[in-house]
């Protein structure tokens, strides 16, 4: 009798912990991304609970998320995507979301404004170009000031302590803005410094790309052409990805790689033989 109690105990307790993690809800981080780079601006939403949010400029996003909930990615130039929270969803530390670019075929158009003959050469020297105009050629104050991200920004409004109010004759009185201390107490400041340190990281890893053509990861490093961004997001995470990156020696970046390549292989041949 106790051992059949015993295994009863055990099946309520199996039933009450997966009921509360299905009901459990918690933030979701991810990336959208597609052979054309354009990514910003992206819907996701959640269809379960109805809430939604859009991508960044570099295809991140974060959305509140439980167990068996569906995200559906959607924006005009893609085709819509569904996906299913599953526990390996949950369990990943960045969802990765390709998106399949939404072709619409036209009809043929040929427009020859200005009085173009077709032939390059020949074009480009009866074309006359006006100089590109930007803050710099004008001399503008400013021209070269560092732009800030959005992350950058929303970081700096949400840390920044301003004070505000009024002088006159008969006093003074002003107040300090308490947005600093608010954001550090929810958390959002904390948010925010990850997610400039994300946009970071992003930034270095497509400089990285650039450095090298496509083929060069298919025949040297053995890496599918449709797993580059998945091995890049790999070498990303390892401790010392910055500081090779950073030091700008090509050879050394590549000899990382090369090291890399070989723990990402099997790793890949690993779970390929498993989902057999």
């Amino acid at each position: 009798m106790k051992p059949l109690k015993g295994l009863l105990f055990t099946s309520v307790m199996l039933v009450v912990s997966t009921v509360g993690k299905a009901q459990s809800s918690e933030t979701l981080e991810g990336r959208v991304y597609s052979d054309n780079n354009d990514v910003s601006g992206t819907h996701v939403l959640n269809t379960t609970t109805n809430r939604a949010t859009i991508t960044d400029a570099n295809g991140f996003f974060d959305i509140v998320v439980r167990l068996n909930d569906t995200l559906v990615f959607s924006a005009v130039q893609y085709k819509r995507k569904e996906i299913v929270v599953s526990e390996s969803v949950l369990e990943s530390k960045l969802l990765l979301v390709p998106l399949e670019e939404a072709l619409n075929e036209l009809e043929e158009v040929v427009v020859t404004p200005y009085s173009l003959s077709g032939h390059m050469a020949s074009d480009l020297k009866n074309l006359e170009i006006d100089p590109v105009v930007t803050a710099s050629t004008l001399g503008l104050p400013n021209a070269n000031a560092k732009r800030w991200t959005q992350s950058e920004r929303l970081l700096r409004e949400a840390s920044a302590m301003s004070v505000t109010g009024t002088t006159s004759g008969l006093g003074a009185g002003g107040a300090v803005s308490l947005n600093p201390i608010i954001n550090g107490i929810t958390g959002r400041t904390k948010m925010l410094k990850k997610r400039v340190k994300r946009d970071r990281a992003y930034s270095r890893t497509e400089r990285v790309r650039a450095f090298y053509v496509d083929s060069l990861y298919s025949t040297e490093l053995k890496i599918p052409q449709d797993k580059i961004d998945d091995f890049l997001y790999f070498c990303e995470v390892d401790a010392d990805f910055q500081q090779v990156v950073d030091g700008h020696d090509r050879l050394k970046i590549w000899a990382f790689m090369k090291r890399k390549s070989v723990v990402y292989r099997k790793n890949y041949e690993a779970y390929e033989e498993g989902e057999d």
